[in-house]
């Protein structure tokens, strides 16, 4: 692989950290300053709402400015939510937190395009390998973050999390020297082209591939921040679990996500992104029946790691599939309109999670994704049906 793929796996190990921590600690510490327990998991939601609201203007800024500056800048809204975070601990004050969140989420639009920038940086037939790779970063931000996040929880913390938030900031800022110093701009193969180039975004649309690869990354993502969303409340506050199982849980199910990407790219090459996709649906399946049926730890655990594999397997399958479907000239466009729909999705699905819980419970909450999943596998059937003999 090219150096500037391996710079975005350590940038991405780093960058990526600020959602396991907000996933681990958002609904613990919103539980502690909310003005109601329904509000609890607000902060999980709110960073998906920054990641939904920041990824036109990311895309935009990247067709005109390159992808290295607006990756610096995300690197910086990451260490701003820190502080911001820390501010929120010291005062006790929950709007500041939801505000450090919704930062927070904008820095990780940044961060989610990364997967983009190492598919430009290597020939086509190796961008499902190079966008798997980047992914792996996340397994050192599945352990860091929740690690970061445990620095200032301790009973006997006068301000709980300050320390967390603080130490937040200080990874983002070196993931921004990492890519300061490592990636190369001039490395991409595609040289960046001006807004409205390409088809009409109504033609693009009209290809059923378009949208068998957006449903694959927006319903996995927000299937998956659904049922994670509601873990760790679930069962610090419902099952009787203590907050280090929960940890372990979540750090286990984040490893899970990005463990397959060791071969998930190159799934992709010899079994086909339809087979992967198959088997990443079928994993979300054994999840919800194993969540469904028990509340003890290794219900949890083995729930949320297949959670994780079907994400993965579903995610990059849909990212190696969608530049199949436009020309480079189109390539912002619909790699920001795929991002909105993904990230839209994953923010109804995170803010209703806290609610869900509370008014149905954990047994119900999971079964809601089943009509998803069904939803995904019909337009899969219909891609398939209309396709012409390529093999994908």
């Amino acid at each position: 692989m090219p150096f500037n793929v391996w710079v975005l796996v350590a940038a991405q190990a780093l960058a990526m950290c600020t959602a396991p921590f907000i996933v681990f600690i958002g609904s613990i510490q919103g539980r502690l300053l909310a003005p109601a327990p329904e509000y609890a998991t607000l902060p999980v939601g709110l960073v998906v709402v920054g990641t939904v609201l920041a990824i036109k203007p990311a895309t935009w800024l990247m067709e005109r400015l390159g992808r290295k500056k607006v990756m610096l800048l995300g690197t910086c809204m990451g260490m701003l939510a820190g502080c911001l975070g820390a501010f929120a601990s010291w005062l006790g004050f929950f709007p500041l937190l939801c505000l450090a969140a919704v930062v927070g989420g904008a820095g990780l639009a940044v961060v989610h395009q990364y997967r983009f920038a190492a598919m430009e940086s290597v020939p086509d037939k190796m961008a499902g390998s190079a966008a798997a790779r980047v992914l792996l970063g996340g397994l050192v931000a599945a352990w860091l973050g929740p690690e970061i996040a445990t620095l200032g929880s301790g009973a006997e913390v006068e301000h709980p999390f300050l320390a967390s938030w603080l130490g937040l900031a200080g990874v983002q800022l070196s993931a921004l020297v990492i890519l300061s110093v490592g990636y190369r701009a001039q490395a991409e193969r595609v040289r960046e082209t001006h807004a409205g180039g390409g088809r009409p975004l109504r033609e693009i649309l009209a290809n059923p591939l378009i949208w068998v690869a957006i449903s694959a990354a927006a319903i996995g993502y927000a299937v998956m921040s659904f049922v994670m969303t509601a873990t760790p409340l679930s069962m610090t506050e419902m099952a009787g679990h203590d907050l280090d199982d929960a940890k372990r849980v979540i750090q286990l199910h984040i490893m899970a996500m990005y463990l397959p990407s060791l071969i998930s790219g190159w799934l992709t090459r010899v079994v086909g992104i339809p087979l992967m996709m198959g088997v990443g649906l079928l994993a979300y399946l054994g999840c919800i029946v194993l969540a469904a049926n028990g509340v003890s730890f290794h219900h949890y655990l083995s729930a949320l790691v297949l959670l994780g594999i079907g994400w993965n397997f579903l995610f990059v399958g849909g990212t190696t599939l969608l530049p199949r479907g436009y020309t480079d000239a189109e390539r912002f466009r619909v790699q920001g309109l795929n991002d909105i729909f993904v990230f839209g999705s994953q923010a109804t699905a995170a803010l209703s999670a806290g609610f869900i819980l509370s008014w149905l419970g954990w047994s119900a909450l999971v079964m809601i994704a089943v009509p998803f999943l069904v939803i995904h596998g019909l337009l899969m059937v219909f891609w398939l049906t209309r396709r012409e003999g390529v093999r994908c």
